[in-house]
């Protein structure tokens, strides 16, 4: 497509003139002043050069520009100037001119050389321009569907980079982290900023169901296929077609849903349990884990094939332990959400109350905080939360802590020592009680029974 010029001068012969010579490289607009010449410029928002004379009825040649900058800040600009005009035109290149051309225009060529260079810086200020409205819609686009992450330390900037980059293409993509630190919120970010974003988004948890109803509720199975199959069921990859699936906790598919899985991967079809027609499906997958992965597959739990299939993009989810400037921001969104929702005007938090939060090393992570939160607003009268609206068993863990030198656990100690020691000291608390303990920590009681159980405690 040939890029637009407009020639703005009173001499009609000129105009005719410099409209011919150039016809056949560029799209010629004309105009004998400057009120036609901004009409034309306003009605082609991508037009790249203006010639016009710097003295002409009305407006001049000077003033034209200056509006017409302002309404295309990247179209150039060559001035015609007659003998003893030369310094005006000068002083004009300071309100944004390129150039100047003296009148009578007599070498055309050399005009043309003036008139080409002109139009590719004006084309190269165009494609600069709109890709910094490309990146400015996306910057805003990210921040929209980051909405429900907070954070502005250096390892969730990261994580958010690693959402933009990833977030248009195809890949797989593996999300690792402890229990509570946001990996579903990443999930639906990665589909809300991909260009599946209008398709479905559907996530499984995989810890939450059997080997056997975990392979029908991947893959679906046909009628009759087993007991109580009394009907055709689609499975969640098939409802995901056009759109993103979300694998939570991967890490516990046992090896024969492994190997079919693998299969999904590789085809990108499927068969039903009990069937034998293969089914196309497109899908973008997302999983996530709360363990260390690549030692499942050393201690063969996990297929290696399977898991370079998976992890072709990883973003690392930081625990709150790990980014505790954080947690202020974190406080302060949790507590006008829950004081909106129960009507309670807590107005913020006192700084003693604030440093035994960001202090506290948080096992349950950002979700265990916002409960933590959410139950100081409810158990408030409102005002200001203080010292004594934290919860009993973090300020006891800290007075537990302070004892042995600190809020900082005792050196040598590992997270794995700092984790058991919370957990134990919260069941301690609630008299036994794992779903209450789990409900004071942030963490389902699935993940508590999964917890005792690496641990080989009862």
């Amino acid at each position: 497509m040939k890029a637009k010029i407009l020639i703005v001068d009173d001499e009609k012969p000129l105009r005719d003139t410099l409209a011919r010579w150039f016809k056949p490289k560029y799209e010629c607009f004309t105009a004998p002043d400057a009120k036609l010449a901004m009409q034309i410029v306003a009605e082609n928002p991508d037009l790249s050069l203006m010639i016009t004379d710097v003295k002409m009825p009305g407006e001049s040649g000077v003033d034209l520009l200056k509006k017409a900058k302002e309404k295309n800040p990247s179209m150039a600009c060559i001035l015609l100037t007659a003998y003893g005009s030369v310094d005006l035109a000068v002083e004009a290149m300071k309100d944004g001119a390129d150039d100047f051309f003296q009148k009578p225009v007599t070498d055309l060529q050399q005009f043309e050389l003036r008139v080409d260079k002109a139009v590719k810086t004006a084309s190269l200020k165009m494609k600069t321009r709109k890709l910094e409205k490309e990146v400015a819609s996306l910057k805003s686009q990210l921040h929209n569907k980051l909405e429900n992450f907070t954070g502005k330390s250096l390892a969730m900037e990261k994580v958010y980079a690693l959402i933009a980059k990833a977030a248009p293409s195809n890949a797989n993509v593996l999300i690792e982290g402890p229990s509570g630190t946001g990996k579903e919120l990443v999930a639906r970010a990665l589909h809300n900023l991909s260009n599946r974003a209008h398709g479905p988004f559907v996530a499984v948890e995989c810890a939450a169901l059997s080997s056997t109803l975990l392979e029908s509720e991947l893959f679906g199975h046909v009628k009759g296929a087993f007991t109580d199959a009394y009907r055709d069921k689609v499975g969640r990859f098939e409802a995901a077609h056009g759109g993103t699936i979300f694998l939570d906790e991967i890490s516990e598919i046992d090896m024969s849903t492994q190997v079919k899985l693998l299969r999904v991967l590789e085809s990108r079809t499927l068969q039903r349990v009990g069937g034998t027609d293969d089914i196309k499906v497109d899908f973008r997958l997302v999983a996530a884990t709360n363990r260390n992965l690549a030692k499942y597959v050393e201690e063969g739990k996990f297929r290696e094939d399977l898991y370079y299939r998976l992890n072709v993009i990883d973003i690392k989810l930081p625990a709150l332990k790990d980014r505790p400037g954080d947690i202020a921001l974190l406080v302060s969104r949790f507590l006008n959400e829950f004081s909106q929702e129960n009507a309670n005007r807590v107005t913020g938090i006192d700084p003693q109350a604030m440093k035994m939060l960001e202090e506290y090393s948080w096992p349950g992570n950002v979700r265990q905080l916002r409960n933590v939160v959410e139950k100081m607003v409810i158990l408030s009268s409102g005002g200001r939360l203080g010292v004594e609206d934290v919860p009993v068993e973090i300020s006891s863990f800290l007075e537990e802590s302070a004892k042995v030198g600190g809020p900082q656990e005792p050196s040598g100690s590992t997270l794995k020592d700092t984790e058991k020691n919370q957990i134990l000291a919260a069941l301690e608390k609630c008299s036994g009680n794992k779903s209450r303990a789990a409900e004071m920590l942030g963490i389902s009681r699935r993940t508590l029974h999964r917890k005792f159980k690496d641990w080989n405690l009862k």
